[in-house]
């Protein structure tokens, strides 16, 4: 199991804990909005830390926006196998190509 399987695990199973027990069940528990703002937070400080170039805290950031993407779609409902079946469907397409369908 890929490790962000095991995260993606992780985080439903955490869902119904007690919330002052786990962040991710407080997360959850504040509702998708909220999650949906971390994720914001995060991704704004991986970008923060990819313009500085320091590669450390890029890492650092970037686990911070995969995780805090993953309680964003638990929150949603949306399972990662989906997300990852959506990128394996776009494999062979180009990003040009890809976006062209989209706008119609």
């Amino acid at each position: 199991m890929h490790i962000l399987d095991q995260l993606a695990a992780t985080i439903a199973e955490r869902a119904g804990a007690d919330p002052d027990s786990s962040w991710t069940a407080k997360l959850l528990a504040r509702g998708p909005e909220k999650c949906a703002e971390k994720f914001g937070e995060e991704a704004v400080e991986a970008i923060i830390e990819a313009v500085k170039d320091d590669r450390a805290r890029l890492t650092s950031e970037a686990a911070d926006v995969l995780y805090h993407l993953l309680v964003m779609l638990q929150s949603r409902d949306v399972p990662l196998s989906d997300v990852l079946g959506e990128l394996a469907r776009r494999q062979d397409i180009s990003g040009i190509d890809e976006k062209a369908t989209r706008k119609g």
